[in-house]
This record gives structure tokens, sequence and C-alpha cells, in this order.
């Protein structure tokens, strides 16, 4: 039989669901016949570290550090190693609860008396503010992550420095300009989760015999481990061959010249990974030569060379075939709540099918974003039918009906057609996606996305000032993304917003602005969710690449040997960006949980800030603007039930009419329109032509030449009149 290619995430990604990068690639190299193994090396760390006999021996270890005087304990530790037996003897139960088969031991954990707690639950006294709306379930989860947290503390400050949950050593890896501090500390003995994840790694090398390993580093947080998984099968295995790709080397290594780093890796290959590969497996077997490589670095007389075979094109994204996760630990992922955030609880809680709508993102213009980069220019969607296509597969092999669009930003008109046919084919599936703020996300839109499963969107609305859009070109205003998420949120939709602080000019005046414009969208209910962050400079960004036109300064032009991407700038017209963080994130607590909207945003600051400059009811005026006269290039479409009708017979002042009263069930309420019975005759026979198991929905002009024909007059008066313009509730869509 043929070796097959071992597909590995190494620790640590996500807790709650596989990072899809390997389940992508096994799902082309099926359609290559090329056989594949794939693992979450994290998954699988953790579960070995939290069990009963895991705990006993990080204790063991703990104490034996402590009789032969190699640490000292704070007194967070020492309360922790005291309570070590309630430790060991509730850890199992905590992960079957985190993993969903025993929701019972909710009702337990709540009472704040079955589990230790240290310090992670200092700040956390009041639980019924953060999670008075979200229930029982949702509340211990956060409790038994605290739990887990502050094991995680221990293990730190014990056994092992850089270890964290989905971020292990990440600090080595963000901006490693030079690889020695990473080589360095790659010399020295195993720590302790090095032991567990060497012992894991080696038993999965022994049972699939691979010839290729292939490691995905997405992150920073996982590049650590990455090597050290390679450095192991340089070391023990030499016969077989060892590939990094993924999102660290895509921006990070695009200028790597280190030759160190091969002595981990045979081959680096950079953004689409699927030509790649198989080209790089073709050499291996040695059907292709060393120069027929496709975006691979390689080390070639001791010199950093890249390689990059032009004459091979990419697959596209209809030829990719659809992701699969078989041999993943699906059952065995455990749901955690790091903090009471609407948005972060659906990353980390629960397990998504990462799927994307489209290669690259249709935008494309955003000056702090990576655009120069393929993943990101190079925009291709697939079609909707082939999406859900994949969909239904995956619900069928993986039992999961929730779905996570990974796209830069999922174009709106993919997204109607995706939602059309899903709610074509009668599925039933939860889903979210990135977006832009776009106008064409009407009402009627956002109601039928609804109606498809769609549940939360996030987007960035980043400096919520107008001058700022314009210089980042979001192609967005504040108006409009208040109109729009005003949309989302009346269908049902969650919206989080990604905020930013710092872009190059950002002054005091337009920060304290943009909190006053996050506080009013919060203060209006059109907005439930939204994370700060500090702006950095990127080496693929418009800013990085021109930093003059921004008006900031790079710190050094120097480009370094491993990592480069992450630029340090300075600001010279600016204000001193990093001051204001804490501030930020303090306030954008609050209005998450609806709390001191009336507090003066000075309240939030320890030093001066100016008065807002925006007016107190600026976004409520906003969200009150009429809609503009909207394009009659729509089609119209139908979700709904036909009425139940019956004729009433009017008059007034002599005169005499026949009306039709048409009764619309919803699942959760009723709806009553009266309208002229010759009128109502005509839309109960329209009513079936816009059903959308039959049809994709009439055109204006196609329903107008219906309404004309039929012999009745005033079309736009009375189709754009209040009675058929409700309709949208009950099921009647404009898209």
């Amino acid at each position: 039989m043929e070796s097959p290619i071992f597909l590995i995430t190494p620790p640590f990604t996500q807790l709650n669901t596989p990072y899809p990068a390997t389940a992508y690639l096994k799902g082309f190299f099926n359609t290559k016949n090329i056989p594949t193994v794939q693992s979450d090396l994290g998954i699988e760390v953790i579960l070995a570290l939290f069990n009963k006999q895991g705990l006993e021996k990080l204790f063991t270890t703990i104490e034996a550090k402590l009789l032969s005087n190699e640490i000292a304990l704070s007194s967070n530790s020492q309360r922790m190693l005291a309570l070590k037996d309630t430790y060991i003897n509730t850890i199992d139960h905590v992960v079957l609860f985190l993993q969903g088969q025993s929701n019972t031991l909710a009702h337990l954990i709540c009472t704040r008396q079955f589990l230790p707690e240290a310090s992670r639950f200092e700040p956390i006294d009041d639980t019924n503010w953060a999670f008075g709306s979200m229930g029982k379930q949702d509340k211990a989860k956060y409790i038994a992550t605290m739990y887990l947290e502050d094991l995680g503390d221990l293990i730190k400050e014990t056994v092992d420095e850089h270890f964290g949950f989905s971020r292990y050593a990440e600090s080595l890896g963000r901006s490693a300009n030079s690889f020695d501090e990473l080589y360095d500390l790659l010399q020295m003995p195993f720590t302790y989760l090095d032991e567990i994840l060497i012992k894991i790694f080696d038993a999965h090398i022994l049972k699939v015999q691979p010839k290729l390993v292939c490691i995905s580093v997405p992150f920073p947080g996982n590049l650590y481990t990455s090597l050290r998984c390679g450095q192991w099968i340089k070391n023990k295995y030499p016969h077989i061959k060892v590939a990094m790709g993924g999102g660290f080397a895509n921006t990070e290594l695009r200028s790597l010249s280190d030759p160190r780093v091969f002595e981990f890796y045979d081959f680096i290959t950079l953004d689409d990974g699927e030509a790649p590969l198989e080209i790089l497996i073709e050499h291996i077997d040695g059907k292709k030569q060393q120069h027929e490589l496709k975006r691979c670095f390689i080390l070639l007389n001791g010199v950093v060379t890249y390689i990059n075979n032009t004459s091979c094109s990419d697959y596209k994204q209809g030829q990719v075939g659809t992701p699969d996760y078989d041999g993943l630990w699906l059952d065995k992922y455990i749901s955690v709540i790091e903090i009471a955030n609407p948005m972060h609880s659906l990353w980390s809680d629960g397990r998504w099918n990462k799927l994307t709508m489209a290669h690259g993102c249709y935008w494309g213009k955003c000056t702090f974003c990576d655009i120069s980069l393929d993943y990101i220019k190079n925009y291709e969607p697939i079609s909707a039918s082939l999406l859900v296509d994949r969909m239904e597969e995956l619900i069928k092999k993986t039992g999961q009906n929730g779905f996570h669009f990974v796209d830069e930003a999922a174009p709106p008109s993919m997204m109607k057609a995706v939602a059309i046919e899903i709610i074509k084919r009668k599925l039933v599936v939860s889903w979210w996606a990135n977006v832009r703020f776009e106008k064409s996300f009407t009402q009627d839109i956002c109601l039928l996305l609804k109606s498809s499963g769609c549940i939360a969107v996030s987007g960035g609305l980043e400096v919520a000032s107008d001058r700022l859009l314009e210089l980042m070109q979001k192609g967005i205003t504040v108006a409009q993304v208040a109109k729009v998420s005003k949309h989302f949120s009346d269908a049902g939709i969650m919206v989080h917003a990604y905020l930013m602080y710092g872009f190059p000019t950002q002054t005091i005046q337009e920060t304290i602005d943009s909190l006053e414009m996050v506080r009013q969208l919060f203060e209006t209910g059109v907005l439930q969710s939204a994370f700060w962050h500090l702006f950095t400079m990127t080496a693929h960004s418009p800013v990085g690449l021109d930093p003059d036109k921004y008006l900031v300064k790079k710190v050094s032009d120097e480009i370094g040997t491993f990592a480069n991407n992450d630029i340090a700038h300075i600001d010279p017209t600016g204000a001193d960006h990093a001051t204001f963080g804490y501030g930020l994130k303090k306030a954008l607590l609050n209005y998450m949980h609806g709390a001191c909207f009336e507090y003066p945003l000075q309240k939030w600051f320890d030093f001066k800030v100016p008065n807002t400059t925006i007016t107190p009811h600026y976004i409520q005026k906003a969200i009150n603007e009429p809609e503009l006269n909207e394009s009659n290039n729509y089609k119209a479409i139908w979700l709904g039930v036909l009425p139940l009708t019956s004729l009433l017979q009017r008059s007034k002042k002599g005169t005499k009419w026949e009306e039709m009263s048409m009764e619309f069930q919803t699942n959760t309420n009723s709806v009553t329109i009266n309208i002229d019975a010759a009128k109502g005759t005509w839309l109960m026979s329209l009513l079936p032509q816009l059903s959308i198991d039959k049809t994709n929905g009439l055109s204006f002009t196609e329903i107008k030449k219906s309404y004309l024909d039929a012999g009745l007059l005033d079309f736009e008066l009375f189709w754009d009149n209040k009675p058929i313009t409700t309709m949208h509730k009950v099921g009647l869509l404009r898209v």
C-alpha cells in the first residue's frame, strides 16, 4: 500500500472545533486518490493533560520541583496545590460536561461550591450580570472554563512558561524578525507539554508510516509546537519529509532567509496548498523535478531558495472537493466560554463546520489589510448549488449542521443565493459569516438570510469615523453601518463589529467620537457584540507598503531573516493610541451588557479627554432616515403559507364595495390585511408563482405585467402601499 500523507495541526488553535486546513486538504486529496491521514494534536494534547491521571502526574511533578527547590509558588498556586485532590476528582466530570456529554452537571457547577476557584474567578463574582439572560448551561461553561484557565495558569507558573490554550508560545512567533530566540529554545530539553505532545505525535508516526508530514501553522500560537514536531521527525525519522504551510507562513515568512529553519522542515509552501502539495508529493515520488515545485521554499546548497513554477496553475474552487473531517475526534472537542461576549461564545462554543463561499475578498481595498497577498486579492466565488452540496455532504459525514463561513467578507450576492438554495432544499442549518456592512443588505435580504438559518454576522466597523473610514477605503459610512445593523438586528441576526483604534493620523478627538458612535449603536440596540483592537501595520497592506502616504514612519527598514509582517511604526500626527485601550474596552464591556449608557465618556479614562463632538442622537437619526427609493431591479419571492381569506362587504356614504380579508399565519403570530377583492384575487393567484419551491421569484416587470393583464389599475400605488409592503413579515420578500 502506498505510504499516506500525514496532515497535522499542532497545538493549539481552538478547543471547540478543528481548524479546517487539514480537512480542506484531505478533501482535495480525496479527489486525487492520494491517501491521507489527519490529526489535530491540539485537542489530543489537551485531553491527555486534563484528565484524572494527567492531573495526578502534573501535581506530582510540581511537588517534586518544590522539593528540589526548582520553583517557588505564588500564593495562588499554593492554594491550588492544597486543593489538588478536588481538582483531580472533578477534572473528568468537567471535561465531559464541556464535551456536551454531561449537561445536568451545569446545576452543580453553578452552585459555585462544586469546583475549586483560584485567581481567574476574582473578576467574575457577579456572573448573574454577565449570564443572567444567557442561561444555566452558558453560565456553567463559563465557570468551567475559568476552572481550566486556573489550571492553565498553574501549568504556566510551574512546568511550562509558554502554555496557553490557544496561544502556546505565541509571543515567540509573533513578529519574530530573528529566529534566534526560537532556535535557542528548541535546543533546550523538552518542556512538560513537549513530552506529552511528542509521545502522542510519535505514536501517530509509527501507526501511519507516512512519507510526508504536512504541518498546518495558521497562527503564531502553534509555530513553536510545529517546530518541535518537525525537529522530532528530522532527528528520528529522517526518511520522512516535512512540509509547513498555513496562515503564518503566508503572512510572515515570505522573505524567509535563515537556513536554520530547514533543520525543522524540508519544505515551506505559501498560499493555497492544493497545487503546491500535489507537485511536492510528485517530487518526493520522483515524478517531478525540483525546479517544478510551486510556491515553495527549500534549502539549496545551504541557501534558502524560493521556487515558483508559474506554468502550473492553481485549482479552481469548484475543483478542490468537500472538506473531509474523517479521523478527527469530532465528539471530543470541548466547548468553552472565555469571556461574556456573544460573538466570542460562537467562536469557542459548539462545533462548526468551516466553509468558504469564495476564495479571496470581493472588496479587496481596505488599506490596513494584506490585500497584496494571493489569499485576499485573488477573488473567486463558487456556485451556490455546489456550496450547499458540500454543506449536505458535511452534515452526513459529521452529524453537525452548524456552519461558519470563514471568508474575509462573504459576498452579499452569494449569501443571498446560498440562502435561497438552503430554503429550497429545506435544510435545517445554523450558519454565520463575516461581512462588509453593505447597503445591499436590505431589510428583506436580512429576513431571507434569517429564514435560511443565518444566526449572526461579524463585520468591520473599524474606526467609527467617516474621515478614517474613507482613508481606510472601507467603502462604508457610520450611518450606513447603523442602518444595515438595524436590518440584521430586526431580522433576529446578531451583529458583531470589529473595532479598531490607532489608525494612522487618528486624533484623540476621533477616538472619543468613535467611542460615542459605538455607545449609541449599542444604546439603540442595533449592535449586540463588538471587540476593540489596536491597529497593526503589516508588510503586505497598503499602509505598510507606502507608509509615507499615510503619514507614518517605520521604526526600522531592516528586513529580518525570519518572520516579517507586523511593522513597528511611529504616528507623528496622531494620538498616543495605546493609552486608550483599557478605557475603550471597559466602556465596551458595559455597553454590551446594556449598562452605563448615561455615563460621560470621561468616566472610562483616568486622564483628561475632550468632550465628544457627535450629537446625542446621531445614530438614532441615521436609523430613522427613510430608505432611499429602492431600485425596481429585484425579484419577489414568497416564503410563507397561503392565507385564509374571506370576503367582506363595505359601505361608506352610500357607496358599497367588496374587500378581501387575508389572514397570514407565521410560526409566532398572524397578520391580517384587507384589500380590494379583485386585487386580493389576483394576489392569491400570484403568491404560488412566487413560491421559492418552484421559482427564483418574479421580477418587478413580470409582476406588473401580470397585474395589468388582470385588468387592474395603479400598480405602483398598490404594490408600494402599506398592506403589501408589510407582507415581508409573513414571507413576501423583495430580493
